[in-house]
This record gives structure tokens, C-alpha cells and sequence, in this order.
């Protein structure tokens, strides 16, 4: 199967399973991975992350493969929009009440 239909097919939970067997060197119960399933485990999560998820980090890797770098700059801006609508108490939907006088 080629990775990236491979990647296309797979489930959040098969994602999770594999990061830990990347990051650990250890299946979820406990087994230990061998180098070769580390190795493949690795370069799959990788794969999924591209195809998947939306990083904030600042450096990750884009669906078209590459290196997607942020700088310092547009870390900042995004750090100060996320501390302005967290702050926001109409941008929480969990919300429920304030007490700013206690």
C-alpha cells in the first residue's frame, strides 16, 4: 500500500497508537517496536500530521511535504490573537458566569 493512501485511510486512534510507538519505542500496552517499526511508525505519523492536522508549532511539515517554518513575528501575532479571544469572556461558550468584584 502506498503511504499516502495508506495515511488517507487511517483513523485517529491508528495515529495516536503509531506517535507512541515513535516517541516511546513502546506500543500503547506496553510492547516494545522494533528499530523497523519505529522507524516506519515514525515516517507514517509524519505523514498523517502533513495530511491532517493544522500545527502551531514553529516548524512542522506541510501537506506538500516540506518544512513549514514560522518566525518569530507571526508566532507573536498569533500568540496575542489567542490571548485577546481568551480573554474575551463572549468567545468562551463555556462561560457560565464572572465574579471580577470577589
Amino acid at each position: 500500500m502506498e503511504l499516502l493512501s495508506l495515511v488517507d485511510t487511517m483513523t485517529e486512534e491508528m495515529y495516536l497508537r503509531l506517535k507512541c510507538a515513535a516517541e516511546t519505542g513502546k506500543w500503547p500496552e506496553g510492547t516494545a517496536v522494533a528499530k523497523e517499526q519505529k522507524e516506519s511508525a515514525l515516517q507514517i505519523t509524519m505523514a498523517y500530521q502533513a495530511r491532517h492536522l493544522n500545527s502551531d508549532e514553529i516548524l512542522s511539515i506541510g501537506p506538500d511535504g516540506e518544512i513549514v517554518s514560522k518566525t518569530k513575528n507571526v508566532l507573536r501575532r498569533q500568540f496575542k490573537q489567542a490571548a485577546q479571544q481568551s480573554t474575551d469572556p463572549e468567545s468562551d461558550p463555556n462561560t457560565i458566569a464572572r465574579f471580577p468584584n470577589l
